[in-house]
């Protein structure tokens, strides 16, 4: 997994993955036909919510978010826990805190594991149990959790480190 921080940490794969991240929450997301509110962006949900937004998608939303979720919303975690491992791992305070970069590993297999159960859900509809749906919104409340968590953590270690490349750039005048 180290190997994999080291090349998530580099330049061009901070950029590639950010450019990445950017797309899927500007352009692609938004402009999914789904016909409603897609599951994955809501805090959470109940078996009520989950059935009334998908049959608020229609057959056709409903096949379009399958196939989202199924194939963008794969993509989307790795471009995503990229960018942030990385930024995590390059940018740590110390040797010892590159674990830290874990933290949006964890966060992608637990919104794979959303993805696969949502996916299973608009393909399975309208014969969707009860358990099903508390697991894809477990998984859902998790990603909104932890989400948080690992931005933070990235964005601050960034600012942390501009901020002290400034103050050496101030001294060595």
């Amino acid at each position: 997994m180290r190997a994999y921080f080291e090349f998530a940490g580099r330049t061009r794969t901070l950029a590639v993955t950010f450019a990445a991240t950017a797309v899927f929450l500007i352009l692609v997301f938004p402009n999914l036909p789904v016909g409603g509110e897609m599951l994955d962006m809501k805090p959470g949900y109940s078996y009520d919510e989950a059935i009334e937004s998908m049959e608020q998608y229609g057959p056709d939303g409903r096949t379009t978010y399958a196939w989202g979720s199924a194939v963008l919303d794969t993509l989307f975690p790795i471009c995503y826990v990229t960018f942030f491992a990385g930024l995590i791992y390059r940018f740590r305070l110390t040797e010892g805190t590159w674990v830290l970069a874990f933290i949006p590993v964890v966060a992608g297999i637990g919104d794979l594991a959303e993805n696969a159960q949502i996916t299973a859900m608009l393909i399975q509809y309208p014969d969707v149990g009860a358990t099903q749906v508390a697991w894809a919104s477990a998984f859902t409340t998790f990603k909104g959790w932890i989400g948080p968590v690992y931005q933070l953590l990235g964005l601050g270690l960034l600012l942390l480190a501009m901020i002290r490349a400034a103050v050496r750039a101030i001294r060595s005048r």
